[in-house]
């Protein structure tokens, strides 16, 4: 029984290792991803050179990479029909308006606390005197 309980552990012990080594030392390899499909095109230049004038300090596969991608955002179309269907003209909007009740805090809220401004109420409409002359 303990001759099986020290393969076990020893099993584990290794299981972990090889864990630590697979998520944490070894380097991922990059997947060569092709998302991007590219058309003949060419890339604007300024001069006769072959330097690129969109992008003149970057690497040029780089820059080919995002002037193919640029170029093709253009062929893209949206289909409006939905627009037209039963389901979108019934649609409501039954957004709310809120209302603030005038109670919503500090008048600078960035203010030291202690340094608020206060409220000055308006003053009170002046009253008819019966008298003549000031007291």
């Amino acid at each position: 029984m303990p001759k099986i309980r020290n393969i076990i552990i020893f099993i584990s012990i290794a299981a972990v290792f090889i864990l630590i080594y697979l998520f944490f030392v070894r380097k991922p390899e990059m997947p060569e991803t092709n998302l991007i499909t590219s058309s003949n095109t060419t890339l604007p230049s300024i001069d006769n050179s072959g330097a690129n004038a969109v992008f003149p300090n970057a690497d040029s596969k780089i820059a080919e990479n995002f002037l193919t991608l640029l170029l093709s955002v253009r062929n893209i179309s949206l289909n409006d029909s939905i627009f037209d269907e039963m389901a979108w003209s019934n649609l409501k909007d039954s957004s709310i308006v809120l209302i603030p009740d005038g109670t919503e805090g500090r008048p600078n809220p960035f203010a030291p606390l202690g340094y608020d401004s206060a409220r000055v109420p308006p003053p009170a409409p002046a009253s008819p005197s019966s008298g003549t002359g000031t007291p």
